[in-house]
């Protein structure tokens, strides 16, 4: 479900304002597009203010991972999301989010781009 960005109608005491207008378009802002573990890379193109728009992942099945050692980027596949600190429940749901640690068949990679924004998947490998 949208939610509204607008100004309360509320002040801090409890006591209602009243506002000179309703709600507007540019206050209402997007569902959350959540990008899980899938068998294939799909995304999808939003549309934002003044015609830009932005990649978002919906399914992902192969990340970037960096390297820092070798200094190296290899394109890697993802079995499934290992840890996530923002929510427990994205584990079990195979959600990634940014600084999730997914395993790879390279090993873990802790997720670095944020796939909901960037449109695409990328991370470092951990040492273990």
């Amino acid at each position: 479900m949208a939610k509204w960005h607008g100004i309360s109608r509320r002040k801090p005491s409890g006591g209602r304002v009243k506002r000179p207008r309703g709600k507007r378009r540019g206050e209402i802002s997007s569902e959350n597009q959540f990008a899980y573990v899938g068998e294939e890379d799909k995304s999808k193109a939003y549309r934002k203010r003044a015609k830009s728009q932005t990649m978002r992942v919906q399914s992902a099945r192969h990340i970037n991972v960096n390297d820092p050692k070798e200094g190296k980027t290899v394109k890697a596949t993802i079995n499934s999301v290992a840890e996530n600190d923002a929510d427990p429940n994205y584990v079990r749901r195979n959600i990634i989010t940014k600084g999730a640690v997914v395993d790879t068949d390279v090993g873990r990679v802790r997720v670095t781009s944020r796939p909901g924004m960037h449109g695409v998947v990328s991370g470092v490998l951990l040492e273990d």
